[in-house]
């Protein structure tokens, strides 16, 4: 009896550290990195980070003249021009968001 009482004892450490061993969550493979994209700013840009460079400044105040000194930018600063077109009113037109991709995608 003191035999099985002994090895019980000794058995039960080696059974519940195999049990926690194999019941832990296996992480899921990591996917893979988004590919980079090659253009410091796009129109998914926040325009608070567009302003903050004056390369990328200059080229919103030159093709979408006032958006800067709107009188409301400070509400709409931490959005892209892609969620700003939408609620423009038509003020911003699917013209001025092509030249504006194509020359912030010039900067460097």
């Amino acid at each position: 009896m003191k035999f099985v009482v002994l090895a019980a004892a000794l058995l039960l450490p080696a059974v519940a550290s195999a049990q926690t061993a194999t019941s832990a969550p296996v992480a899921p493979p990591a996917a893979p990195a988004p590919a980079a994209s090659t253009a410091k700013f796009t129109l998914d840009t926040p325009l608070a980070t567009i302003v903050a460079d004056p390369a990328a400044k200059a080229v919103l105040d030159q093709d979408m003249p006032g958006t800067t000194t709107h009188p409301m930018f400070e509400q709409f600063k931490g959005m892209s021009l892609n969620q700003v077109a939408p609620m423009a009113g038509g003020a911003i037109t699917p013209e001025m968001l092509a030249k504006t991709s194509a020359d912030l995608a010039a900067i460097k």
